[in-house]
């Protein structure tokens, strides 16, 4: 056998011999995992759901409901989810919240999952009797919420839009009690221990003369303060540093000017 013959078939052993022990390591580097063995699920979004009142569409940017989904989705690019709903989707706001909650897409909510949930609810009229609605639906599977905010509530036929369920930590009430449409005037606990209310908070609009512009004129007409109430910045202003307190912190964010700020809250 001539030399360079020798040193080829030394170097094919040697190669074949490295080859053998590689493929040993990664065979008993696989062993180590067991084959039912559940990956770490990935941090779930801060979820924010908007109900709008009325028979309004859940894209129509004149609301003032739809106007702070925007703002919130645009100040906060990752990290949070924020949809909005018809009044009447609420079992639609429901089956997308199982879905955000289900992080590893079983097809069902583990406990710790569930324990992991971070919800804020907000809505208008009918969207505020909804707001309590979902909040009990998801009590019932023993999902927690951080808060709930009404604005100028109007309880469903069925719906008790007063009594705020266990499973919610926090919760808020804005009305008027003017004119021929007004919202529930207070909001209760069933387990004052469970939950805190934060106020039910009174608005007059008598001697104020908001413009709602671009509200259809029957609007303006016909439930006039209920609709000056879901209009009024001031109001919204409220209920939007509510749920911007219990939102991470983000590193950049867009305030209403459009401006980009580094680590500070637009309010």
């Amino acid at each position: 056998m001539s030399a360079r013959v020798f040193s080829r078939t030394v170097l094919l052993l040697v190669a074949g011999i490295v080859f053998v022990s590689g493929q040993n390591a990664t065979v008993s580097s696989l062993s180590l995992n067991e084959p039912n063995q559940k990956i770490a699920p990935s941090k779930v979004p801060v979820i924010v759901v908007g109900f709008v009142g009325g028979f309004v569409r859940h894209d129509n940017a004149v609301h003032s409901p739809v106007q702070l989904g925007a703002r919130i989705r645009d100040g906060y690019p990752s990290g949070v989810h924020v949809q909005v709903f018809e009044n009447r989707r609420r079992e639609q706001a429901y089956q997308e919240i199982v879905k955000l909650l289900d992080a590893d897409h079983d097809g069902k909510l583990s406990d710790e999952e569930k324990r992991g949930a971070q919800i804020i609810i907000y809505g208008m009229s009918w969207g505020g009797s909804e707001t309590v609605a979902l909040a009990r639906e998801l009590g019932d599977q023993k999902i927690p919420v951080l808060l709930t905010i009404q604005v100028d509530s109007v309880a469903k036929v069925g719906q008790n839009d007063g009594l705020i369920p266990a499973n919610v930590a926090e919760a808020a009430n804005f009305y008027q009690t003017e004119g021929l449409l007004h919202g529930q005037t207070e909001i209760r606990a069933v387990d004052e221990k469970s939950t805190r209310i934060l106020g039910n908070f009174r608005f007059a609009y008598g001697n104020k003369n908001l413009k709602c512009e671009n509200y259809p004129w029957y609007d303006r007409v016909f439930t006039k303060y209920h609709t000056e109430i879901e209009c009024d910045p001031a109001v919204w202003k409220q209920v939007e540093a509510l749920i911007r307190a219990k939102l991470p912190p983000a590193a950049t964010q867009r305030t209403e000017s459009g401006k980009v700020s580094s680590g500070v809250r637009a309010e």
